[in-house]
């Protein structure tokens, strides 16, 4: 079945632009930071396990950050974040891979490369510690497979972060042998947040499974709805680029600290 019209402009430009990117000069070869180690780090610590997300700007948000990228990484780790994300989409969110190799070299936390991949060659462009791969994107451009692009990731030596939104995309992850799962509250038909997303879908994933809630977590409550769902971690980008990130990357990770941003 034909779903292409089901998908928000906004998400189809992303798309579209995904599709035409090609990769690196190089096959990449990774020494991966480990995201559960760091996970449970956090939990050992006291923090509460964050994703904090270097993102400048988005469809989704108003305005740019343009502060030094890893001045913000800085501010964010020594807030308490477990590991970072960083944008390398460079149309839409105003990322890119020369600035996820700053970040790396600048802090000894895991990177996620936060991108829209849908080619094996794709891979190759950047070394990171962790790869998003999109279920929902890859279903769209009936491009490589799942199972097949989380092979190839592993074979270069990263950790693969898998996106889902309802049930039938975890059931897809796991069978193509994810072993972290993201579940994003927005929905790409409609850019639309809920948070009660997670909490129907989490349910459905492997006890075994790295759980991370992704999208609308805008305050320290929002992380406890989370956590009390199942969330091993909760990746933050906007909340926390919104003011200091240092101080609201702290809110999220203290659990004692559960003023609203």
């Amino acid at each position: 079945m034909d779903t292409r019209g089901e998908i928000a402009p906004a998400v189809r430009s992303i798309l579209d632009a995904a599709r035409e990117r090609g990769g690196g000069d190089e096959r990449a070869t990774v020494d991966a930071r480990s995201v559960p180690a760091a996970f449970e780090a956090a939990e050992t610590d006291g923090r509460v396990p964050v994703i904090a997300e270097i993102k400048p700007t988005s469809p989704t948000t108003e305005g740019e950050r343009t502060d030094d990228p890893v001045e913000l990484a800085e501010q964010m780790v020594d807030g308490g974040a477990a590991a970072l994300s960083v944008l390398t989409e460079p149309e839409h969110f105003g990322g890119s891979a020369e600035t996820l190799e700053r970040v790396r070299e600048a802090v000894d936390v895991p990177i996620l490369r936060k991108d829209f991949i849908l080619h094996e060659a794709q891979l190759d462009v950047v070394e990171a510690d962790v790869i998003l791969l999109i279920v929902r994107f890859l279903e769209e451009d009936g491009t490589d497979d799942l199972a097949d692009l989380i092979e190839a990731a592993r074979e270069r030596g990263f950790q693969v972060l898998v996106e889902t939104h309802t049930a039938a995309e975890v059931e897809q992850a796991v069978e193509a042998g994810a072993e972290i799962i993201g579940v994003n509250n927005r929905d790409l038909a409609e850019l639309e947040v809920d948070l009660s997303t997670f909490e129907d879908v989490a349910t459905t994933v492997p006890q075994n499974a790295t759980l991370i809630a992704e999208s609308g977590i805008a305050t320290p409550e929002d992380v406890t709805r989370m956590r009390t769902a199942g969330a091993d971690a909760c990746l933050i980008g906007s909340a926390i680029m919104a003011g200091d990130v240092r101080d609201r990357t702290r809110q999220f990770t203290t659990p004692e600290d559960t003023t609203q941003l």
